[in-house]
């Protein structure tokens, strides 16, 4: 088992800002020894404006593969030689592979939340879902549950943000790819909500809200719009258990935090840098004490 650097080190990472709060390192950095492979995973605070410096410098010293976080996902897209249909659709890139300089990109997102549900025992195949936001993630898991064959998804965000006509194309886009209808409506139409909870057999906050330290604030706060047939899940992991995801149990549904999403985006990539599996199970006791 590798437990130091040696000569040969494979160098793998995460990009963005900030980064000294990730999971990651000691996720895929346990990987690599249970494997015994001679790479090490670290973390490189970069931003939106030194990215291509930084993505030109891993590049020249041979870097097996990087992730990325906010704010780079998008700003990557354009620094990348080749793109998956998923991160094309996404517009935005969480894993890179370089292949000997040709950098391809990825984005792991999506598969994460599907692999997440699996775990806790639901398909997303011809489900209706609702979900709440426009931004990265709702727009990773919205193009991965299109991919994956859910046949409705509506989304709920503000009119207002700098993501809405960006998913109004990407609505467009997927219903023209794929058997599956993604309409998008203004969050403040409580009344609409409300219908496409009724015929949703899934919930998803895709957003912030309801994130520590604001654990307190939820984008659905009448608990008589859940039902017990309502699967809910909340793409935040800190806290466990959002407001939302309170409201939810208490109704009666079956919930899912944000933490399994987190762990299976991070074997997919991975997977992608080594051609093998990332130990999901050994994982998940000695990192995340799930």
């Amino acid at each position: 088992m590798h437990t130091s650097i040696t000569g040969h080190t494979q160098l793998t990472g995460l990009l963005g800002s900030p980064v000294a709060h990730s999971i990651s390192p000691r996720m895929h950095n346990e990987s690599f020894k249970y494997w015994d492979l001679d790479c090490v995973y670290l973390c490189f605070d970069v931003t939106e404006q030194t990215l291509p410096q930084a993505v030109e410098g891993l590049k020249a010293i041979g870097i097996r593969g990087f992730n990325l976080t906010m704010p780079c996902k998008n700003r990557m897209v354009g620094l990348c030689d080749q793109l998956s249909p998923a991160a094309r659709l996404m517009n935005a890139v969480n894993t890179v592979v370089n292949d000997n300089g040709h950098l391809t990109g990825h984005n792991t997102d999506g598969i994460g939340f599907v692999r997440a549900l699996q775990d806790a025992g639901h398909e997303i195949a011809g489900k209706t879902m609702t979900l709440l936001g426009a931004g990265g993630a709702s727009t990773a898991i919205c193009v991965q549950a299109a991919i994956d064959g859910a046949r409705e998804i509506h989304v709920f965000a503000r009119s207002t943000s700098r993501f809405w006509d960006r998913m109004q194309d990407l609505a467009a886009e997927l219903g023209r790819s794929y058997p599956c209808t993604v309409t998008l409506t203004d969050q403040a139409d409580q009344a609409q909500l409300a219908k496409a909870l009724e015929k949703s057999q899934l919930l998803v906050n895709g957003t912030s809200v309801g994130m520590a330290p604001h654990a307190e604030d939820s984008l659905i706060t009448d608990k008589s719009l859940f039902h017990p047939d309502l699967i809910v899940f909340d793409a935040i992991y800190d806290p466990r258990q959002t407001r939302l995801l309170g409201l939810a149990a208490s109704a009666g549904c079956p919930t899912c935090n944000g933490l399994y999403m987190l762990l299976y985006q991070g074997a997919e990539a991975f997977s992608l840098w080594t051609g093998k599996e990332m130990p999901v199970e050994h994982i998940r006791s000695c990192c995340f004490q799930l």
